[in-house]
Formats: structure tokens, sequence, C-alpha cells
């Protein structure tokens, strides 16, 4: 544009400025041609100069324009002012507060009732203005209140000055109808009452794919014979009806082209000024890029909550293949390194990398383009889209075209098949990453969609692939570290149970499910001396390898416990400082796993087949429960002892007969634990009693039967169940006899036990019994007191028990060559399999046991 026409095209806009006193401040040439003053006329005077009746006037001097009436009043510049301004030229904000801004002024843009005129941003109105000549002239203004770049605010009024009569005006019909025509993105058509096609610009015959000679005559359903077209021009004809304008949006692929385009489509009557309905006007705007992104920001939503609803590798590798299919690819596979799987970090830089097919999902049922099935190892070409993803580590995009399939998989008939016969056109590849570890790839195709993968669909796949490798990545480290928890929590529990004669026992361990991750339940069977039998069963604060690993502390300090013979209420108070001790360790560690979360509940008895008697003691553990032959079921009153580690409250025992036969249960909380919120723990205690009364035809039947009534399905919690059903030493088997506190009395326990093991029929066992039992009365007259007992035990092995009085505990020690003592405790350990001592109510008893040869088995007991 020439200078020239720049300076013309000013002069029609009228443009005055006016600051805060009503002072006019600036002048354009428009406002010169409008009312005929220069700026130099008009600058630094008052606004109000120019209004056609200056403040003050009255009576029939007042004015109107149009239908609204326009009073002069006031002694100041009021501005632009409400309706009912008694001032024409009145401006918002203009004037100064002094008064209130006259009324009378007709105004279209009114703000909320109660905003003050001065913080008003804009008004528009018409104003009665004075000609230089005298005549006055009637302006329609928009004034502006606004801030200059020096911060001072001031008005900026500005109107279009009415064009010369002798400059050429463009033809509006004219301008309207070439700006209808030609306009490059609205597609506009207008349909006659028929709902034919009578004129379509420039966009809509684009988008239709027809020029307009073709469209005219014709009704959308004849351009596009397709359900979105028909579901468009049934509401045309209600829109034609009704006149109720309507708005829809479609998706549809135009004649010709492979991608498919969105549309928001508005629809409206058209009429003459009579209201004469001549037919329907179609407005279409191209919302494609928003509707894609629309889509993609859907998929990534539904991708957030879809990926990674589990902690499993392979559900959360389906899951990415489902979210992607059919939103963004037509068929997505997922192949996992097989050295991520085993936990090796590997370089992809180079070289053949086996990948295992985890996951695929297709829009065909069945997934027939897939060339490997889940499970399945493979090597990728080198030169494929994968391996190159997987080298660079980066997403890789390509067209499939014969040249490319010869390049990628020449050799490889089976996947150079599928790409000919499923038409695959467009492929992605896109790395599995996380932690800076390559995991695999994930493989995007299209063959259904005719539209190749675009940029966007690139880096779309790669946050859906990111999201899935991070949760991917999570699963595996959960499941490695479960499976640790899990082969250090069985090797930390009895592979199997050990033989002993007391009682007749079966166990179950079940970990809990995935989401609550492996605790610290473990269970125990201790054979002790003399033919008695410790039953153990606890349960250790948390989940994972901590709690695994207490578990196997406690365990090992149990057996260590038991193995000195020490009551069930005094190994649990040492119990108790062990694992005190651990939660300071802890503590004083900072572990965030373990740190103040040290803690356990434990169940420990000692049965005796000889005397039926049963002594337990609990820490905060569930009450066992003992089914007697008679039928009778119940819960053992056992005193309730703290959880382990509270420290300073002692473990009372209690002591109780059980007959031959008697079923004894020890549990973890997690057996008997609520399931519905109508039942409680006393009620499952309440069902596990009853299901120990149902007739099985073993313990391992039983425990089976236990489970299944208690547990539905996979447990929350972890639980051990242990049961063991007594039994009786025969009375034949036990020989007891009491010893004069005389050395003299020596060789008569030595006859008397020999005596007795002739009866047995162990006479092969006469000779080292003999020793054994001079050596360990000896001991007791010497070093005990009275009285002094001497007992023998026919079980899986000889047992031989010396109890004194005395509280001095026995140790082994070193005699030197000239000693003539001190080598009896030694001998007694060649000659026997195990000795020890273990203290009583009264004194103490020191047991050695031998191995025998002859008849044993339930033989030797009732």
């Amino acid at each position: 544009m020439s200078e020239a026409s720049e300076a013309v095209g000013e002069a029609l806009t009228a443009r005055v400025t006016v600051d805060e006193q009503g002072a006019v401040t600036g002048w354009n040439a428009g406002a010169a041609r409008l009312l005929g003053y220069t700026a130099e006329q008009v600058v630094g005077g008052p606004a109000t100069a120019l209004l056609a009746h200056p403040p003050g006037s009255v009576g029939d001097e007042a004015g109107s324009v149009g239908d609204e009436p326009v009073s002069v009043g006031g002694s100041s510049w009021a501005g632009p002012v409400d309706a009912g301004s008694a001032a024409v030229g009145s401006a918002d904000g203009m004037a100064p507060p002094t008064r209130p801004p006259p009324m009378g002024l007709p105004l279209t843009d009114q703000p909320p009732a109660g905003v003050p005129l001065a913080d008003r941003a804009r008004w528009h109105g018409a104003l009665l203005l004075r000609h230089r000549d005298g005549r006055r002239v009637e302006a329609r203004v928009v004034a502006h209140h606004r801030s200059r770049d020096d911060g001072v605010r001031d008005w900026l009024l500005v109107c279009a000055v009415p064009e010369s009569p002798t400059r050429p005006r463009a033809d509006e019909d004219a301008l309207m109808r070439w700006g209808f025509l030609e306009s490059p993105c609205c597609a506009t058509s207008v349909h006659d009452t028929d709902l034919r096609f009578r004129r379509s610009n420039r966009a809509a015959q684009r988008a239709l794919g027809l020029d307009e000679q073709y469209l005219r005559g014709l009704r959308i359903t004849d351009v596009l014979p397709t359900t979105s077209a028909r579901d468009v021009e049934r509401l045309m004809r209600r829109t034609l009806e009704t006149g109720e304008p309507r708005h829809v949006e479609n998706v549809a692929r135009a004649p010709g082209e492979s991608r498919q385009h969105a549309w928001a489509v508005d629809l409206y009557r058209v009429q003459d000024g009579d209201g004469r309905v001549l037919g329907v006007a179609t407005t279409g705007h191209d919302m494609t890029e928003q509707h894609r992104a629309r889509q993609r920001l859907q998929l990534i939503a539904e991708a957030s909550t879809r990926i990674g609803s589990t902690l499993d590798v392979t559900r959360t590798a389906q899951e990415l293949a489902d979210v992607a299919v059919p939103g963004l690819a037509d068929f997505v596979s997922v192949d996992l390194l097989t050295s991520f799987e085993a936990g090796q970090e590997e370089t992809t830089t180079g070289g053949s990398l086996p990948l295992r097919r985890v996951a695929h999902q297709s829009v065909l049922p069945g997934a027939p383009e897939a060339v490997l099935q889940p499970g399945d190892v493979d090597v990728y070409p080198d030169s494929s889209p994968p391996a190159e993803s997987l080298r660079t580590g980066r997403a890789v995009r390509r067209q499939v075209t014969e040249a490319a399939v010869a390049a990628w998989v020449a050799g490889d008939p089976v996947r150079t098949a599928r790409v000919r016969d499923f038409g695959l056109h467009s492929v992605i590849a896109v790395p599995l990453s996380a932690r800076g570890v390559a995991l695999g790839v994930a493989v995007l195709v299209r063959h259904r969609r005719p539209e190749p993968f675009q940029h966007d669909d690139v880096v779309l796949a790669e946050e859906l692939a990111a999201k899935a490798a991070v949760c991917i990545d999570n699963a595996w480290r959960y499941t490695r570290e479960r499976r640790t928890a899990v082969t250090l929590q069985r090797s930390l529990l009895p592979q199997r149970l050990p033989e002993q004669s007391a009682m007749e026992i079966a166990s179950r361990y079940l970990p809990a499910d995935a989401r609550a991750g492996v605790g610290g339940d473990w269970f125990d069977v201790i054979p002790l001396s003399g033919a008695r039998v410790a039953l153990v069963v606890g349960d250790v604060v948390g989940h994972g390898i901590h709690a695994s690993a207490t578990m196997g502390r406690l365990r090992t300090a149990v057996r260590t416990l038991a193995d000195i013979d020490l009551p069930p209420g005094e190994l649990l108070t040492h119990l108790d400082d062990l694992v005190g001790r651990l939660a300071t360790e802890a503590d004083a560690l900072g572990d965030e796993g373990t740190a103040g979360d040290v803690g356990a509940t434990c169940l420990y008895a000692v049965y005796d087949p000889v005397t039926r008697r049963c002594t337990l003691a609990r820490a905060g553990h569930p009450l066992p429960a003992v089914a007697r032959p008679d039928g009778t079921v119940e819960l053992l009153p056992l005193p309730a002892g703290p959880p382990l580690g509270l420290g300073g409250l002692p473990f009372e025992a209690l002591e109780t007969e059980l007959p031959e036969g008697s079923l004894l249960a020890l549990y973890t909380d997690g057996l008997i634990a609520s399931r519905s919120p109508d039942s409680d723990v006393d009620d499952g205690a309440a069902r596990l009693c009853r299901s120990l009364t149902a007739p099985a035809a073993s313990l391992d039947v039983m425990c089976d039967s236990v489970l299944d009534g208690l547990l539905p399905g996979t447990p929350a919690d972890d639980v051990a169940l242990l049961l063991a059903r007594t039994r009786v030493l025969d009375a034949s088997r036990v020989a007891t006899w009491d010893v004069e506190a005389d050395p003299a009395a020596v060789a008569d326990a030595r006859k008397k036990a020999v005596g007795r093991l002739a009866d047995w029929g162990l006479a092969d066992a006469a000779f080292v019994t003999e020793l054994i039992v001079s050596e360990l009365v000896t001991n007791a007259i010497r070093h005990g007191e009275p009285p002094v007992q001497l007992r023998l035990i026919h079980d899986r092995t000889l047992i031989c028990e010396v109890s004194d009085a005395g509280g001095t505990a026995p140790h082994m020690r070193r005699a030197r060559t000239y000693d003539e003592g001190g080598r009896g405790l030694l001998l007694v350990a060649q000659l026997s399999r195990r000795w020890g001592a273990r203290p009583g109510a009264k004194g103490k008893t020191i047991w050695a046991e031998q191995e025998i040869e002859g008849p044993e088995g339930e033989g030797f007991w009732n």
C-alpha cells in the first residue's frame, strides 16, 4: 500500500485522546476531517467544547439520537456516562469524580450494576458533536479506558469518518459474495428447501472433493453415501422444519483421501426479510488437528489408568498392547530382552539381541499377523526397525515398501509373507527403557487404517512406551524381590518335618497374595530330650525381605533356646529381649524398611509323651485349639502375653494334660482373619474349631480341609497351620529307679539298667549303657544333691536320664595326663549321639541318647 493510500485510510478513522481531567491530548487527521478542527485548535482545550450542547444548556437545546433522548447538563466534562446522561459528549470516566455524571445517553455496553464508570475498560454510544462550521455531527463513538506505556491512564475515543461521496465504494454485495465463495477455511454451502446444493464456497468444494457445477442439484447423501452424511441430512431436515440451529461433529474421509478429517458443522435455516423460508445453510470447520489432539489426550488418560494396574510383567505388557489397539495401531507386539528377564544388563549397541514375545494385540481376532506367540524367543534382523530402535535408543518410524521389506526381513520368508498378506504399510518401533536400562521394544503396525503414522503418532507411542516401561520395570523389580523373599522364607521354614514319635504332625504354609507381599509367618517342630517335642508358630510384623530375614533370625533363636531346654515362658522372655535388640539396631541404622517396625507374635508348646502333659506360652499370638478324643473342641485359655519386642512383661505358661489322640491346632492370624465386614476374628476361631471335628483320612487331608473352609482363595495375609495329634509312650518302654546318694549304689544302678536292656532285647547296647549310667550317676552323687533318679526310655533312640536336686550345671573340661578324674562327661559325649542338661522344677536332669538297632515304631506306642 502506498503512503498516500495509508494516509487516506488513516483519515477514515477519527482518534482522540483525553486525559483524566477532560483535556484533549491527541487529535488525528480523521478527527480533523470529522469536525473540521486542526490539532492546534483543539489539543489542550476541554473536550466539552466539542459537544453540540455545551454544559448548562437547557430546554429546547436538548437533542436526541434515534429514539433515545440526549440532554445537556453539568458544568464540567462528564465523560461517557450511563443511560440518562445530560451531556451528549459524555465518555466513561473521563470526568473528574467531583459530581455524578449526567444521565440520558443511550449505551449498549453496560457493565454490571454498581461498577463505577471510571473503572470500566470500554464504553460505546452515540454523541452529538459540533462541527467547526456550526452544524451538528452524529458520531458513534467507542471509548477505551487504558494505561499507556508510561503508566498514565487516559481515554482513547474512536469513530468511523463518513466517506466522501466522490470516493468510489466497493460493491458490498459482490464483496459479501466473493468473501463467501473464497473462504479458505470455513466450508459453507447453501441448500434449498429440498436440501439440494445451490451454492458452495471453495473450502466446501475441496472438502467434498467436487466442483460446484457437480454439486449443484445434488443432496449431501448423493455426494457422500455414508451413515454420517445421512445423519447430517436428517438434522438439516429438522432445522428446516423447526428453525432451530444445530451443531454436529463427525469424522469422515473425503473421496480420494486416505486420511480422515473431523468436522464441526453448524446448521441454520435461511429466510428472507418477510420470514419466507429459503433453505438451509451448513458451515463446517475442519477440526482434525483438535480432534486428533483430543484423541491423544484421551489415549494418554486411558493409559494412565489401565497400564500398570498390577505388579505383573506380562499383564503390564499386555495392557500396553490393549491400550494402543485400535486407538493408535492395528497391531502391537511387546518383546522383552531375555537378558533383562534374567536380571542382566546387556549392551544394545550391536550384535544379535534375543527377545521374548510377552504380549501382542490386533484388530483381527487371534492376531494372525503375529510371527511369534507369547513365550517364543527370536532375534529381529539387524536392519529391521525394532533392531534399529534398540541400537539407537530412539523411536523409529518407517513406511513399508517392497525395497524396505527386502532389506528388513531378507531371508525370513515367514515375516515377508505376513507383511504382504496383511498389507502392512506403516510401522513404529519404540524402545522400552527405564532407569537408563533397555528392557525391550514395542512395535506398532498399521494395515487396516490407510493413513500412515505421523510424527504426532511417534510422540504418542513414546509416551505410552515410557509409561509402560516404568511399570514393567517396577513389576519386574517387585517380582524379583518377591521371588527372593519367598525363596528365603521357604528356605528358612522346615523343608520336612523331623522324625519323632511324640506326635503325628502335618503342616501347611500359604504366602499372601502379590499385593500384600511375603510376610514373616513361620512354624517349626523341634525334637527335645526325653522323647518330648516342641511346637512353634510365629508371625513377624510386616512383609517383604525384611520380614523374612527377621523370621529367620527368630526361628534360629528359638531352636537355640529350645536346645538348652528352657521352659516356654522363659524361652519367650529371652526371645522378647532379642526382638527388642533387633528393633534398636534397626533404629540405629536408620533402615526405612525395618526401623520402628520390628515385632512378632509367637506360641511355644512342649509335649511330653511319657506324662501326657503339654506346657504352652504365648506372646500376643492367637489361642491354640484342642480337639479331644471325646469330640469336644476348645481354645486353650492361655494367659495373654504381650507381643515380642515390648519388653518388661512376664510370659506365663499353662500346663494341661492331653489324652492320647488329642488334636492340637497352632496357626497364625491370617487363618482366622475376618474376610467379611459382618464377621470378626472370633467367628474365624469358631469356624476353625468346627472344622477340627470333621472326619478326615489323615492330618494332611484335614489341613487342606481346614484351609479350604476358612480361606476364600488366595489369602490376604500369610497363613501357617500346624496340626499335631498326640501319642503316648507305653509304660513298658520307660524304666525309673531311685538311687541312694551313696557311691556304692552305682553298681546296683548299672545292674538294673543292664537287666532292663535285656528285657527290651537291647543286650548289644549294654556295654555302652553301663558306662553312661555309671558316669552320670556317679556325677549326680558326687556333685549333685539327693534325691537322685535314673530313667531309661526306649524310643527311636535309647535315652538315659539322671536327675538330682542340685542346681549346678555340668560341663566338660580337659583333664591333664595324671588327673584321676574329669573325663566322665567327655566319655559320655564320645559314646552317645548327643547329650545335654535341662533344668527342672527342682534341680536338673542330665541325659544322653544312643543309636540302637532293633524293633521300633508304632509298636512302642499306645
